[in-house]
């Protein structure tokens, strides 16, 4: 197979211009070409530019026809083999004891797939419900404000990005293929293939739910075994190493290997996890708000004449921006057509996230638009980052009223430093509902001064960014966890042995592509350490 990349054609192109694009590119009559495949695609939307999809595609010759010296001189050229996810370890069913896997987000649920594929039956514990009786109880939490602290947006079957714009994406460099392993289990669960395509695949609420269940199937049918409405409360050790674990059923597991798998928001189980003696460290986090645009406004700075064309997607951005104090502020989870969601996970605080589903046909965009927090800012105990986010948490539920109504508030007002008493064309999506009320009380000094500054740059690239139609929603303070929990190159825990931290609440991943990918190096180190071999890169 031949690679091509970088084939670039106007957005709204005809299906047969690609492949009379690669013959031009590869100086062969089309009637030379066997196979294309597209192996990625993205929009070019950058601004003075013609808007234009961009592809990578694989060609198969006919009798190959194309010499190496070509292919050399131009880099956009490339011989490629199809390379896939290899990781052959089988036959370990009639061990001692069985692994157990602590919470069943992106992080668990893979780690528990591949311990499956290798014969090792793991156990796989969440304190929440399964998918779609946790969907019930936010669906009930979000029109009724009653929380059920153990299943909710945080915990439960699926995790956090069960409740999201559900973005695989990755910064994460991988040479042994395990995002290509990922997306092909997700369309294989019954994702959209275009994953395997689109260069910002997204999934969707409504597909994750599906899949998140079909993945479990598949794991059962392998041998592993889920237990939900299992909350771990305690760890057993012998001397330095982890002998089971406490469910605050009473029951006791036994196992030597433990994946943790707990999201970031699991609070009581990290304080429980010191009180244990494994070591955590503080590490920097981010917090601010909810904005929300109507998409068709995005729409047309991103794409200006052409939007609204039926060949584009609701448009996306992306802001940074460095403070004058050095403090960084950028857009985070954003999500086109998407909605404001109550992302609380105990009682007396309000958290606010982001979703779409797949279609992202929603009236709004929304986007956190965040401040970086650093351990500088809570210094002392491991565990203080937690408490600086509920403490802001409780006071944008007190602001709200009390009664997980979110604090709302026009960004002109906001900036101005006076109270919205009227809400503009944009509405809120927020659910349970939002008040009014002033959020420059909602954070501190120091992080509303990198707000409304980067709020000044941000308005400069995308000219009414934080004019009369952007609305403020508060506050937005898991964007990742504010704590690591210590490992090794081998993956286990530098205090306790036979703990695999893994994941956003490991403090090493962050989203689901990312906590994904560490869920499975975690099972490919638990599997490498039955071997006796050394571990993989």
């Amino acid at each position: 197979m031949i690679k091509i990349t970088g084939l670039k054609l106007p957005f709204d192109h005809h299906q047969d211009d690609l492949l009379q694009e690669a013959a031009k590119k590869l100086n062969l009559p089309a009637t030379r070409i066997l196979s294309l495949r597209i192996k990625r695609r993205s929009l070019d939307a950058r601004a003075n530019r013609p808007l234009s999809r961009v592809y990578t595609v694989l060609v198969e010759v006919k009798e190959e026809g194309l010499s190496a010296g070509l292919i050399k001189q131009d880099p956009s050229l490339s011989y490629s083999q199809q390379a896939a996810y290899q990781f052959p370890a089988r036959g370990f069913r009639g061990k001692r004891d069985r692994p157990v896997i602590v919470g069943t987000g992106p992080a668990g649920m893979f780690a528990g797939l591949i311990l499956a594929e290798a014969g090792l039956d793991p156990i796989l514990v969440d304190r929440g419900r399964p998918v779609r009786q946790r969907v019930k109880d936010v669906n009930r939490f979000w029109s009724k404000g009653k929380l059920d602290q153990e299943s909710n947006v945080q915990f439960g079957e699926g995790g956090a990005g069960t409740f999201s714009d559900g973005k695989l994406t990755t910064r994460v460099r991988d040479k042994h293929n395990r995002a290509e392993k990922i997306l092909q289990e997700l369309v294989s669960a019954g994702g959209p293939e275009q994953l395997l395509i689109e260069a910002k695949p997204h999934v969707g609420t409504a597909n994750l739910v599906q899949i998140v269940e079909n993945l479990r199937g598949k794991i059962e049918s392998l041998g592993g075994e889920y237990r939900f409405e299992s909350r771990v409360d305690d760890l057993l050790l012998e001397g330095d190493r982890v002998a089971g674990l406490v469910l605050a059923t009473g029951e006791r597991i036994t196992t030597s290997t433990v994946v943790l798998a707990i999201g970031h928001s699991a609070r009581d189980t990290f304080a429980m996890l010191q009180d244990r003696g494994l070591k955590l460290a503080p590490k920097p986090f981010s917090v601010g708000f909810r904005i929300e645009h109507p998409q068709v406004w995005i729409d047309r700075i991103q794409y200006g004449t052409h939007a609204g064309h039926p060949a584009l997607p609701a448009a996306d951005y992306q802001l940074v921006y460095r403070t004058s104090s050095g403090r960084t502020v950028y857009s985070f989870c954003m999500c086109p057509g998407g909605f404001v969601i109550g992302a609380s996970s105990e009682e007396g605080g309000i958290v606010t996230n982001g979703m779409s589903q797949y279609a992202r046909d929603g009236v709004n965009a929304n986007s956190a638009i965040v401040a970086e927090v650093t351990p500088a800012d809570f210094p002392g105990h491991p565990l203080e980052g937690l408490r600086f986010q509920r403490a802001w948490e409780q006071t944008a539920f007190v602001l709200g009223g009390e009664d997980y109504f979110a604090p709302a508030q026009q960004v002109v007002d906001f900036l101005a430093g006076k109270l919205t008493d009227q809400l503009g064309s944009t509405q809120p999506t927020y659910q349970p509902g939002v008040r009014l009320a002033d959020l420059n009380q909602a954070l501190p000094d120091y992080l509303l001064s990198a707000i409304r500054e980067a709020l000044g740059e941000f308005n400069r690239r995308m000219p009414g960014f934080s004019g009369p139609e952007a609305l403020f929603t508060g506050v937005e303070t898991r964007t990742s966890s504010p704590l690591r929990i210590l490992r090794g190159k081998d993956g286990q825990s530098l205090s306790i042995g036979g703990i695999y931290p893994a994941g956003e609440g490991s403090g090493y991943a962050g989203g689901i592509m990312s906590s994904a990918i560490d869920g499975i190096k975690a099972a490919e180190k638990i599997i490498l350490a039955e071997q006796g071999e050394e571990n993989r890169a």
